[in-house]
């Protein structure tokens, strides 16, 4: 059992989460009220849309289908879903702005499959980091954290040991969405759909952070 979380997972934690909520503030706003970063409202409003098949539901379903796309990327790219320094997080990073940067290119033209890259790289990202020591690790949505939480402090109230590692964990993520979102709306009422070069940006640092720490950590050993 982890006491102690590295500096390298708080801060990539907190960051990738920041990363996130920016894009879903900027989503909400922007992309006809459309949140990318997770897909539960966007099932159910598929569902309420089935009955009409009208263009709506081909755009939900290929919102979906993109976040799942996003999400094979990490598995071509990742053997194990456990966190890990050394494995390929720097090159995911700069695919996940790629398809940033393509969604902000077509939505700057108000061409609406730009959402659908946008979803892609939420389901990358989502994807990329799934399990810490025991802590399923999820940064662009926080109904697992929360729901989490709320289970470790039940089972506290009930005597068994609370777990600070992992809270603390969750809450570095859960205040790095959160302040993604002030961030987000802050951008957007300034920029407008220009606001995702933010994300962008910070995909690109977080991309070449890891990389030199990488690089300086194995030149240690």
């Amino acid at each position: 059992m982890i006491s102690r979380l590295p500096r390298w997972v708080e801060y990539g934690a907190f960051l990738l989460a920041l990363l996130a909520g920016i894009v879903n503030a900027i989503g909400l706003l922007g992309f006809q009220h459309q949140a990318v970063s997770h897909i539960s409202g966007t099932v159910t409003l598929l569902g309420t849309s089935i009955e009409s098949l009208d263009g709506m539901t081909s755009h939900l379903l290929m919102i979906l289908l993109s976040f799942l796309m996003g999400a094979a990327l990490a598995g071509v790219f990742f053997e194990c879903t456990a966190l890990k320094l050394g494995r390929r997080y720097g090159v995911a990073l700069c695919i996940e702005a790629g398809l940033l940067f393509t969604a902000y290119l077509l939505l700057d033209k108000n061409i609406t499959s730009g959402q659908y890259f946008a979803s892609a790289a939420c389901g990358l990202q989502n994807a990329m980091i799934t399990t810490f020591s025991g802590a399923v690790v999820r940064t662009t949505h926080m109904t697992g954290i929360i729901t989490d939480l709320g289970i470790m402090i039940g089972a506290r109230l009930r005597g068994e040991r609370f777990d600070y590692r992992k809270a603390k964990l969750f809450l570095f993520i859960f205040s790095g969405f959160l302040f993604g979102g002030v961030i987000g709306a802050k951008l957007y009422g300034i920029y407008a759909i220009a606001s995702l070069m933010a994300p962008i940006s910070l995909a690109l640092i977080l991309a070449l952070v890891y990389w030199f720490y990488l690089y300086v950590s194995r030149d240690k050993r």
